[in-house]
């Protein structure tokens, strides 16, 4: 039986991450996802897309995928760049959501992407692959896509790396964030989710050693608003 409005509006997906379930999560937050996430963030998702954008070293004429690409706002701002940009996110509401603005728009599975090998010079995924019930596959389905000597950036929730901040920080995730969400989400209950999945999701290091099993070369890392964010950086040789 198909979910009504207000219950995708209710939904919150469990830390397995069944593909259905975090897709029908996304489409109850698709409305005020991007104002949410600017609220949350005290307006820093702006700097963190400006910053995603410089670390993919976008040249006119590029053809750039951006993954969990949600409402589209991270694929309009790589396309500043003269690149060609398309957004792929697996919730068509997000898509649905996006649809003003003036990119092209797929739906698509991380994990069994629907574009042909070494398609793209660039590959970026923000705040997405801690979604995807198996990162490693789409890493690889990345790695696929990705034409030789391309790269891709990933910009994801991360560890602070001051003790202090960092102690500070979870407590505000598991606490005052989805009070906050309940203030300006449609769907409060996603943003517990969101803090649940960002403490379970590996430390800089830690993901910078699975970007290079799953294929990546060259993987290096910077840190964002202390740690809150990290942009991992790898390169497809040969």
């Amino acid at each position: 039986m198909a979910k009504t409005e207000q219950q995708r509006e209710s939904f919150r997906a469990s830390l397995d991450k069944q593909p259905h379930e975090v897709a029908t999560m996304f489409d109850g937050v698709a409305k005020r996802y991007d104002l949410t996430n600017t609220v949350i963030s005290a307006g820093q998702d702006r700097y963190w897309r400006w910053a995603t954008r410089k670390a993919l070293d976008l040249r006119p004429g590029e053809r750039v995928l951006d993954l969990a690409a949600g409402t589209g706002v991270s694929t309009v701002e790589f396309a500043k760049s003269g690149a060609w940009c398309v957004a792929t996110d697996f919730s068509k509401g997000m898509l649905a959501a996006g649809s003003f603005r003036p990119v092209p728009m797929v739906a698509g599975d991380a994990m069994a992407l629907p574009f042909a090998d070494e398609s793209f010079d660039a590959v970026a995924i923000s705040y997405g692959l801690r979604n995807v019930s198996d990162p490693d596959l789409a890493m690889r389905e990345m790695l696929r896509v990705t034409k030789p000597g391309g790269r891709l950036v990933i910009a994801e929730f991360s560890t602070p790396v001051l003790p202090l901040f960092r102690t500070v920080y979870m407590e505000y995730l598991m606490k005052a964030l989805p009070r906050v969400a309940r203030a300006v989400s449609s769907n409060p209950d996603a943003y517990v989710y969101l803090a649940e999945s960002i403490r379970a999701w590996p430390n800089q290091r830690q993901f910078a050693m699975r970007m290079a099993e799953a294929g990546w070369s060259e993987v290096k890392w910077r840190n964002l608003s202390g740690g809150v964010v990290a942009l991992h950086r790898g390169y497809k040789l040969g």
